[in-house]
């Protein structure tokens, strides 16, 4: 068993309390099932960042290619004529 891990049964008593420590703690706490290691608890600030892509569907791609005026409504009903 990890130093200073804990059960699932006392994960599921204390999860509050837990939740709380391991929000608290750099380290993350290790949780076991019958002495299997099986999961940890770790404060957001551990977990590695995810980048966020984007992805234009082609309709917008091809509006953004085409020339705009400076009147929005204009714009619209271009793009709504398209339809």
């Amino acid at each position: 068993m990890a130093k200073g891990s804990i059960s699932i049964k006392e994960l599921h008593a204390k999860t509050g309390e837990l939740v709380r420590r391991a929000s608290r703690s750099r380290t993350p706490v290790p949780v076991t099932d019958r002495g299997k290691l099986v999961a940890a608890l770790v404060p957001v600030q551990l977990l590695p960042r995810k980048r966020r892509s984007r992805t234009l569907i082609p309709e917008y791609a091809a509006l953004l290619t085409k020339s705009r005026s400076d009147d929005v409504l204009e714009d619209l009903d271009a793009t709504r004529s398209d339809r």
